[in-house]
């Protein structure tokens, strides 16, 4: 609550902190997700950075694969990480950084499942 314009709320019923009215940290409701867990927005990079040297702490399931946040077990973490993690989820959401930035770029070859089928072109009325 001692960041800028810092308060608190919900995201889809659970608790969260937002900034200008965009979430940046939220407590996740999810089979897949260990209880406790905190879920924190960052870029796709600097999240593989974090789960690269703290595998403990930090994790992603597959839900949040694709978008820029982490997953972290907060009482594994001391104040001052968890004060740390915190201010950079606030970060990445004040400086326009998460804004659909750091989102993982699709892949190569679509997944079958993830393949449509293609529409038929709209036909425009002839013109009179």
């Amino acid at each position: 609550m001692k960041l800028p314009d810092v308060e608190e709320g919900t995201t889809f019923g659970f608790p969260a902190f937002k900034a200008g009215g965009k979430t940046f940290a939220w407590f996740p409701k999810k089979k897949e997700v260990e209880p406790g867990s905190l879920a924190v927005r960052m870029s796709i990079t600097e999240r593989e950075f974090r789960i690269a040297a703290q595998s403990n702490v930090f994790y992603v399931t597959p839900h949040y694969r694709d978008y820029p946040s982490i997953l972290a077990r907060v009482d594994l973490m001391t104040d001052a990480a968890l004060r740390e993690l915190l201010e950079s989820g606030h970060e990445f959401m004040t400086t326009g950084a998460g804004k659909g930035k750091g989102k993982r770029p699709p892949a190569a070859s679509p997944s079958p499942r993830s393949v449509r089928p293609a529409r038929s072109p709209r036909r425009l009325p002839p013109k009179s």
